[in-house]
């Protein structure tokens, strides 16, 4: 097993053994605080919650993939190259707002639930993808496209037959970079009564119980710390089928 798939099966081992085996560790968390009354979070599965993360992180990443690879591709053609000020403005807002922002001001009128959370993140995560999109899309070779149009093919065949593919690479670590931070970010849509590994976060908060904070920390780290490398590996063979 090469170096890139051992990390990545070391970090899913990992994710796996806090996720189910995470009551066998009451012991150490009722040594490391003894004044605790409840050491161990134990209101839901952490399998329940890391599955309910997921879905959260799924949906929200895909809808913004949708969106921003449509929104890249639009902008850098010609039709379209008018609308890429709008477009960059929007993504870029997305990122300056913080998620806690506008769940707070999409409560009010969707009330509470993941649809809010769903429209936080997406937002949060459309910026990188979209800049890489077009930062790839832009990247392709003049020569390659010259080629392209002088074996008489069309504009929509050399998107998808020749700039796609080869825009590939730099779209997916924008994909990448938006599914890591959704991790993280996924954990406060538990402020609207959404199950996420934020619960126990948000509970050990208000509860001043730190052994609840450090469970649903741990479980979001080794989450992203998987995702990151799955999509690490998942470049590696993108670069490896490209070559060939």
């Amino acid at each position: 097993m090469r170096g890139g798939g051992l990390r990545l099966a070391l970090a899913v081992s990992a994710l796996a053994a806090l996720v189910l085996g995470m009551p066998l560790l009451k012991p150490l968390f009722t040594a490391l605080y003894p004044a605790l009354e409840r050491p161990l979070y134990e209101g839901d599965s952490f399998l329940a919650l890391t599955a309910d993360h997921l879905a959260l992180v799924g949906a929200s990443s895909l809808t913004a993939v949708l969106a921003g690879v449509v929104a890249g591709i639009l902008v850098t053609r010609p039709a379209g190259a008018e609308f890429r000020g709008v477009v960059e403005a929007v993504a870029t807002m997305g990122q300056t707002f913080p998620p806690v922002a506008v769940l707070a001001l999409s409560v009010p009128a969707m009330g509470f639930g993941p649809v809010p959370a769903l429209i936080a993140l997406t937002l949060y995560a459309l910026l990188p993808i979209v800049e890489n999109t077009v930062a790839g899309l832009e990247g392709v070779p003049d020569a390659v496209l010259e080629s392209a149009r002088g074996l008489g093919m069309r504009p929509a065949e050399i998107l998808w037959r020749v700039e796609l593919p080869l825009a590939a690479p730099v779209i997916l670590a924008g994909v990448r970079t938006a599914v890591v931070i959704n991790v993280g970010t996924a954990a406060i849509a538990s402020t609207v009564g959404v199950k996420t590994l934020g619960l126990p976060i948000i509970i050990g908060l208000n509860g001043a119980n730190q052994a609840y904070v450090l469970q649903g920390a741990a479980v979001v780290a080794a989450l992203a710390l998987v995702l990151d490398l799955g999509f690490e590996r998942l470049t590696a063979a993108l670069s490896r089928w490209r070559r060939a």
